[in-house]
């Protein structure tokens, strides 16, 4: 299995030709509260994969994506773009979050952050984590690394867990939905953390989903959020283990 590299291509000219979808307004977002997802112990846990999802919010596909995910009655972690949140888009994150999804960071504005002075890294990630804190009343715990690229400095200055995962290109426009589904199935295992896009326009991660997600439940797999897997896997975070995760045992770098 090869983790996603997260690399972003042009996505210019690709339309959805899924039917938009804006959450419905929150008459008091000061009170938002997610859905409980029960009381397991770790024991009580079969196979679980976390579905995630990079480069929202907005008020286009990432509604799709939470209408697929409501459907079957699972959960996601969704890694935002501190730049994407506004007030319109807002309203899935929200909506996300009432279903039981976690809200994680994606960065402020999907630079390369190796290539920035700590001063610079931990602004990009305050900024985003008071935009996710003012939506849902609490800071994120994960953090992706824009294109996966990290480094000791990185590491040295977010006080986050950070997660890559098994990806599908699912970026590139040339990609078909069958090919997404086909490449996600292809790595999943039991602890897995799949690598997805809800970007503006990605109507094809969609349309897979309506495949990976009956043929994950028909495998019997639980999908959870990150915060989930990790406890189901009976794995105890450390934010200085600088491990940039795929599956929840890993215990290396990569």
């Amino acid at each position: 299995m090869t983790a996603c590299s997260d690399v972003h291509s042009s996505r210019a000219g690709e339309t959805s030709s899924v039917q938009q979808t804006t959450a419905p307004e929150s008459s008091e977002p000061e009170e938002i509260t997610s859905v409980s997802v029960g009381h397991k112990t770790p024991e009580e846990y079969g196979k679980v994969i976390a579905l995630t999802f990079d480069d929202g919010p907005n008020t286009t596909t990432t509604g799709e994506v939470l209408d697929v995910l409501e459907k079957y009655g699972v959960r996601g972690t969704f890694f935002l773009i501190g730049d994407n949140i506004n007030e319109q888009s807002a309203e899935n994150v929200k909506r996300a979050y009432k279903m039981g999804c976690e809200i994680a960071n994606h960065s402020k504005t999907h630079s390369y952050m190796n290539k920035m002075s700590a001063e610079d890294i931990k602004a990009e990630i305050e900024f985003t984590n008071e935009k996710i804190k003012e939506i849902v009343g609490t800071e994120p715990k994960f953090f992706r690394p824009p294109y996966i690229a990290v480094d000791k400095n990185m590491f040295d200055s977010i006080d986050l867990t950070f997660i890559s995962g098994y990806g599908c290109e699912d970026y590139e426009v040339k990609v078909t939905a069958e090919q997404r589904y086909q490449r996600t199935m292809d790595q999943v295992k039991d602890g897995a953390i799949i690598l997805l896009h809800d970007q503006q326009g990605n109507f094809r991660t969609v349309q897979a989903l309506e495949m990976i997600i009956p043929e994950l439940l028909d495998q019997g797999y639980e999908l959870v959020t990150c915060s989930e897997l990790f406890f189901a896997k009976g794995v105890e975070l450390r934010p200085d283990n600088d491990i940039v995760y795929s599956y929840a045992e890993q215990t290396t770098m990569y």
